[in-house]
């Protein structure tokens, strides 16, 4: 079913010259000490909101940051992220510390044309995480159009992301949720061979998306610790590796669906190995993990064997280190395969945050044909599940 773009909103009769579009982004960005340590999202949201204020729209800005867990918290707040953006932008962000209600509704009112208000993190209302219907009134209240420009909360049912958009009479797809969708469908379409990396810790995380793709890719290779609840079902030694035991017969289920589809999943060949999860931990090469040694990293045999995939496959879907990236020692197995995909022509999808930390790291992130903005919405997405986020807007 089609979905109503920023081009048909702008293009509508009227436009939205003078009228207050309600923009649902992601500014849910890392903070430290009230500083924004990284502001990828804020830069991400930039194309949807200066076109719509070239418009002479007043652009009333939504979004939720982290998880909070009772009510309004200070260490949540989005006023850096204001700050931040009006920097980007060049002309001032005003922040309301409201979220709805008559102080947000004042604010409102304030706009002139091609001026832009931030609410406060609309996760201080326990409504917006359970799609509370009176909350999402509140939410259209403020708004004469909406724009869903947040694929990283697409996959969430919420009032800013589902609930408002059935209630505000015109609505788009933003510029980012457009480019998020059309450059995953490669994956969901893609061009052989597809060749899909799945990696960090756990496979209960990612069970659904490897259920999905054993039978899809063509090559499904498995990194970090969950690379071990696999071999530990393959019968294969895991000395003190990080071990999902009631996981254990999915991931069996796992690589039978691959194998009676016809499909191939890689598992590591060799291991970095240490006895703790320590930097300065003794660290050595092995084929099989020894009693007492836990799996931290993928070996540069499996490296290589994961690389030599990449230069084979046309279209290439990445998502999770290969081992505990944040330390050096075990870094590297995330860094080749961000070097190998990078090197490959393969049409390539990377996403999740340690995925993408490494091919920012190795300088090659301008290589990589998309980077995936949101990590469990284009987990759903590819998967070929409907994000709630996507289906309140077609057909619209």
């Amino acid at each position: 079913m089609a979905i109503p773009t920023l081009d048909d909103l702008l293009r509508a009769p009227g436009g939205v010259r003078g009228k207050r579009v309600l923009v649902r982004a992601d500014l849910n960005v890392p903070l430290a000490d009230g500083r924004i340590r990284d502001d990828a999202r804020v830069r991400a949201s930039l194309p949807t909101l200066r076109r719509l204020l070239a418009a002479g729209a007043r652009v009333v800005l939504a979004s939720h940051l982290g998880r909070p867990k009772q009510g309004p918290d200070p260490a949540f707040s989005l006023r850096p992220v204001a700050e931040r953006l009006g920097a980007l932008l060049g002309r001032p962000v005003a922040f309301c510390p409201h979220v709805v209600g008559p102080e947000a509704e004042a604010a409102v009112a304030k706009l002139r044309d091609g001026e832009v208000l931030l609410l406060e993190n609309v996760r201080f209302e326990p409504g917006e995480t359970k799609n509370d219907p009176e909350l999402a009134r509140r939410f259209a209240a403020l708004a004469d159009a909406y724009v869903n420009d947040a694929f990283g909360t697409a996959h969430r049912a919420h009032a800013t992301t589902a609930g408002v958009a059935k209630l505000v009479p015109r609505v788009a797809a933003g510029e980012l949720l457009l480019s998020e969708l059309s450059h995953l469908r490669v994956v969901r379409e893609p061009e052989r061979p597809l060749l899909c990396l799945l990696g960090g810790a756990k496979v209960s995380d990612k069970l659904a998306v490897l259920e999905a793709l054993a039978p899809h890719a063509d090559v499904l290779a498995v990194g970090g610790a969950m690379a071990y609840t696999f071999l530990r079902a393959a019968g294969q030694p895991t000395g003190a590796s990080l071990v999902e035991e009631e996981r254990v017969a999915d991931a069996g289920r796992v690589a039978e669906a691959a194998r009676a589809a016809g499909r191939r999943l890689l598992l590591p060949v060799d291991h970095v190995v240490a006895e703790r999860v320590d930097a300065g931990a003794p660290a050595r090469v092995v084929d099989r993990v020894p009693d007492g040694w836990m799996g931290l990293d993928v070996g540069p045999r499996t490296a290589a064997l994961y690389a030599e995939e990449a230069g084979r496959a046309r279209t290439i879907f990445w998502n999770g280190p290969m081992g505990v990236f944040e330390l050096e020692p075990f870094a590297k197995g995330t860094e080749a395969v961000a070097r190998a995909v990078a090197d490959s022509k393969a049409t390539s999808v990377v996403g999740g945050g340690d995925s993408l930390a490494a091919v920012a790291k190795m300088g090659v992130a301008d290589r990589i044909s998309h980077l995936s903005t949101g990590g469990g919405a284009s987990l759903e997405y590819v998967q070929g599940l409907e994000l709630p986020g996507v289906a309140a807007l077609e057909g619209r």
